[in-house]
């Protein structure tokens, strides 16, 4: 797993250390490691280190204070270093010494000259600092027309929440000391790529994490040698309508794809489902389904009172159950269907049926706010397991564990998607798994065969549409199965 840990965290597993080491020792050991990422960055975008160029924009505190380390460890290589500094009177003593030392250039202000530099460090604030950036720092930010190195996250992100409530640093690389923190995760966007430097810092059990690739690859569900297509999961499926029939053939056909068992589909759009996937048994009504392992109810069901009969039906059962989009509007009206049942279950709300779920204003602020409390808040408060959709998907259960899936991208976002993510998890937990796990899984893939299917082997990314992400379900999965492999 990939572990992420909170500023509280993160200064609680420093105070240790920044006790027992000689003063500054580490920082400078936090310098170390950005140093040789930005040399890594020179090296790979100029074809060299020595006599390039490198501006330094410099808080009031520790990160501020790691970017004129870094800057001094530079400069002994051949860069030339300038910093900048936002607030001279309380930046880093001994950095900025140690700067001035081997020759680096310091100006003063937000008006400074940044030179002509091939990168910029962002040491502006570090986990301590919260909301935007203040307006002379983004007035610095706003001049910047180089790629970025934060030191950290980037300035103006906050650590815990990945919100920016204004102007923010958008880096192309971070450098995160000693330990992931959810911002790198929640804002990856902002982020760039994430190189984490170890300083040795012993940290406690993490109570949200992204499991890796291979964790994914090595659990997804595959067929063993005294296995049946009873054996390997059946789920059952009811989505689509007359007016919707698409949801029904996008969401069982990503159940078809996703494991090696049987799909049962139940609904009134069986003729358009079989036509795609002749391979699911399919019938016009819940009563005639037969017997499955898990159910997804919702995509393009309607919220009709029949549509409300079937859902009550579906969650009378004690199977598992994925509540998705139109079944999520229902339960959003009657939350009783879902708070009591002792049987697993899963919703996967976008962020509007999310504000429908938990009550329209003050919701929808707590969710802007904070998305992870918010989907724990969720899930505590209901009993069930919360999948809140976006770019970084956010799965808790209501023990407080929480999963994150950072796409990469936004390739998924387009109409259908939904419906593909909702039957490759209704399938995954057909096979036992639990909601939180196979969330997280499915989630996974979704957003690999969503990225593989913009790109299709090329450099470049196009536009897709769900059903170019359901053709590419099964690769994503042989790819995340390969990475598992010893």
């Amino acid at each position: 797993m990939r572990d992420y840990f909170t500023a509280d965290q993160v200064r609680a597993a420093e105070a240790p250390l920044l006790a027992a080491l000689p003063d500054g020792a580490l920082m400078r050991r936090a310098a170390y490691g950005l140093t040789a990422v930005v040399a890594s960055e020179l090296r790979s975008r100029t074809g060299g280190v020595a006599g390039r160029r490198v501006t330094l924009l410099v808080g009031s505190g520790d990160n501020g204070g790691d970017a004129l380390w870094a800057g001094a460890m530079l400069r002994r290589r051949g860069v030339a270093v300038r910093a900048v500094l936002l607030d001279p009177v309380r930046a880093h003593a001994a950095g900025l010494a140690a700067l001035r030392a081997v020759g680096g250039r310091v100006e003063v202000g937000a008006d400074a000259d940044l030179g002509d530099p091939d990168l910029v460090v962002d040491g502006i604030v570090g986990i301590s600092g919260r909301g935007p950036l203040r307006p002379p720092a983004a007035a610095l930010v706003a001049r910047v027309g180089v790629p970025i190195v934060a030191v950290d996250l980037p300035s103006g992100v906050d650590p815990d929440t990945g919100v920016t409530a204004g102007p923010a640093v958008t880096a192309s690389v971070t450098v995160a000391f000693g330990a992931l923190k959810p911002v790198h995760a929640l804002a990856a966007a902002h982020c760039g790529r994430v190189e984490l430097v170890d300083i040795g810092l012993d940290l406690p059990d993490a109570s949200m994490r992204t499991p890796t690739a291979a964790e994914v690859g090595a659990r997804w569900p595959m067929p063993g040698p005294a296995d049946d297509k009873y054996s390997q999961g059946v789920v059952g499926v009811i989505a689509g309508s007359a007016r919707y029939p698409g949801a029904g053939v996008l969401c069982a056909g990503a159940a078809v794809t996703a494991t090696s068992g049987m799909v049962r589909y139940a609904g009134t759009a069986a003729p358009q489902v079989l036509s795609r996937w002749p391979e699911v048994v399919a019938v016009d009504g819940f009563d005639a389904a037969g017997r499955v392992q898990a159910w997804v109810v919702g995509p393009g069901m309607g919220v009709d009172e029949e549509a409300l009969t079937v859902l009550r039906a579906v969650l009378g059962t004690d199977l598992p159950v994925l509540v998705d989009a139109d079944a999520l509007t229902l339960v959003a009206a009657e939350p009783g269907l879902v708070a009591g049942r002792s049987a697993p279950t899963l919703l996967t709300p976008h962020a509007g049926e999310f504000t429908r779920l938990t009550g329209r204003g003050s919701a929808s602020q707590r969710l802007a706010a904070d998305r992870v409390a918010a989907t724990r808040g969720l899930a505590a408060e209901w009993g069930t397991s919360v999948l809140l959709k976006g770019r970084c998907t956010v799965v808790a259960d209501p023990d407080g564990s929480v999963l994150l899936n950072e796409a990469g991208g936004s390739a998924a976002a387009t109409a259908g998607a939904g419906d593909v993510l909702s039957g490759v998890i209704g399938a995954l937990m057909s096979t036992g798994l639990a909601p939180l796990t196979a969330a997280a899984m499915g989630a996974r893939a979704h957003s690999l065969a969503a990225n593989l299917a913009a790109g299709q082997g090329s450099g470049t990314a196009a536009p897709i549409s769900a059903d170019a992400l359901l053709c590419q379900v099964r690769a994503a999965v042989r790819v995340l199965r390969a990475q598992a492999v010893p």
